[in-house]
């Protein structure tokens, strides 16, 4: 296949075919989980014709219902309006809509091996059904996060089942990253701040320059790379965002012992423009979908290539050890002994805005209290069910975050949704056995606690 140069696109080299062409494009979505879900939801608000496929059919008749599996900010609202419009369909069988299709994009889950590497089983397995299926040309389009190298083996999966078939049906591989946070996910991908597209010829980067043209209007770009590039772009994105949260964790740890105030701290860094404040505020550690697994994949295809990343190995460690942060500060405050002792959690989620507990620093923190003998109150805006489906009965649900606090003889703030920002502070002061907050989220003014009648430990200051 004739390679092409790959030069950045900028707006202007984009033609806007969508006003032109008498049909919609149609493409189907393998997986509908978080990624594949907000993006065939964008995708059709957009005009496209979408099909999302997925193998659990309890999750596709309750979509085809409106039941949306995921708390996504707008998301909701989305998919039901084009599901009603017929623009978003549903189905368990990728054959009811390859025919039809232009480009399949797979958005399956790559969970982690035990060693750490992504697991390809799924991102292959949807391969091998497009080759063996596939009746014309087709962009087949890696949307998970995938190591680099995976495009050769789609493209030999797909290869593999067409010569069984002894056809030769002409198709491209591309890679197209996500870039979405949880909590605004929907927004991201309507008004990106950049696409990234890895393809190998003309044909698969017309077509991909066709599908994303409508968002052309919001004057982002879409950056044009070979594949392995694309590739390893979104594990070296995650991998730098985490390497600045840890990096920062660090910094406030030693700023406790030293005497030093990390808000101060990250400010006058912050205000560097080599630096810039983003992903500069220090906390109870990163969790999600992405982060671990993301600094893990890297590091194990590191090693498989016969190199340490040892930055992302500590990276990694810090993290791990930040999690548990909160948990050695109450320790300390009660002296080693705890148990007996309720402790309230404000937040289960791993970010505000969602419901998703992966790696959440909560469930660290939990199973540390639980071990401690501690008994445990807790309340999430939206992630209660989640917990539940986790851990059952071993903690108490509260109704809210007043209830969760009777009788707590420690309030533990984990994540920073927006209505703990600013609560009563005299029916949470009379609602608990002890006043003591640890702050894991930094989002509290000391003096005001402290003039509330409460004792305050946050991440990086020193404890009024």
């Amino acid at each position: 296949m004739r390679q092409v140069p790959q030069p950045e696109l900028s707006v202007s080299a984009c033609p806007l075919y969508f006003s032109t062409r008498k049909n919609p494009m149609k493409i189907a979505i393998v997986g509908t989980g978080y990624v594949g879900l907000v993006s065939g939801a964008c995708f059709a608000e957009m005009g496209v014709e979408v099909t999302c496929v997925d193998i659990d059919r309890t999750k596709i008749e309750n979509l085809k219902q409106g039941i949306v599996p995921i708390y996504e900010p707008g998301l909701e609202e989305m998919v039901l309006r084009n599901h009603r419009e017929g623009r978003l369909r549903f189905t368990t069988r990728l054959t009811d809509c390859l025919d039809d299709v232009e480009a399949v994009f797979c958005a399956v889950g790559t969970p982690p091996d035990e060693d750490g590497s992504a697991d390809l089983s799924y991102v292959l397995a949807v391969a091998h059904e497009v080759g063996a299926n596939m009746k014309h040309y087709l962009v087949v389009v890696t949307k998970s996060t995938v190591p680099v190298g995976t495009a050769r083996k789609v493209k030999a999966a797909i290869r593999e089942e067409l010569d069984k078939r002894r056809t030769d049906i002409d198709f491209d591989v591309a890679s197209n990253p996500e870039f979405l946070k949880e909590g605004a996910a929907v927004k991201d991908f309507m008004s990106p701040d950049r696409v990234v597209v890895g393809v190998e010829s003309q044909r698969a980067r017309d077509l991909m320059t066709r599908l994303y043209s409508p968002f052309m209007l919001n004057n982002f770009r879409v950056i044009f790379t070979d594949i392995p590039s694309a590739e390893m772009i979104k594990y070296a994105a995650n991998s730098m965002l985490a390497t600045r949260i840890s990096f920062m964790n660090d910094i406030a740890n030693l700023c406790e012992l030293v005497g030093a105030d990390v808000a101060m701290v990250r400010k006058g860094i912050g205000t560097d423009s080599r630096i810039g404040s983003k992903f500069l505020y220090p906390g109870c550690g990163y969790g999600g979908s992405c982060f671990p697994k993301d600094v893990k994949a890297l590091i194990k295809t590191a090693e498989k290539n016969g190199y340490d990343m040892r930055v992302l190995r500590a990276v990694e460690a810090v993290n791990e050890a930040q999690k548990s942060v909160l948990f050695n500060k109450l320790s300390s405050y009660y002296g080693g002994d705890l148990a007996g002792k309720t402790v309230t959690l404000w937040g289960l989620a791993f970010k505000a805005e969602t419901d998703d507990m992966r790696e959440a620093t909560s469930l660290v923190t939990i199973d540390r209290l639980l071990q401690a003998g501690c008994r445990v109150r807790v309340y999430d805006p939206v992630a209660m069910g989640e917990c539940r489906r986790r851990l059952g009965d071993t903690v108490t649900y509260a109704r809210d975050m007043y209830d969760a606090a009777l009788g707590a003889d420690a309030l533990l703030l984990l994540t920073e949704w927006k209505q703990f920002r600013l609560p009563s502070w005299e029916v949470v002061r009379r609602s608990m056995n002890k006043a003591v907050i640890f702050d894991g989220r930094n989002i509290y003014d000391a003096d005001d606690l402290q003039d509330n009648g409460f004792e305050y430990y946050p991440i990086g200051r020193s404890a009024r």
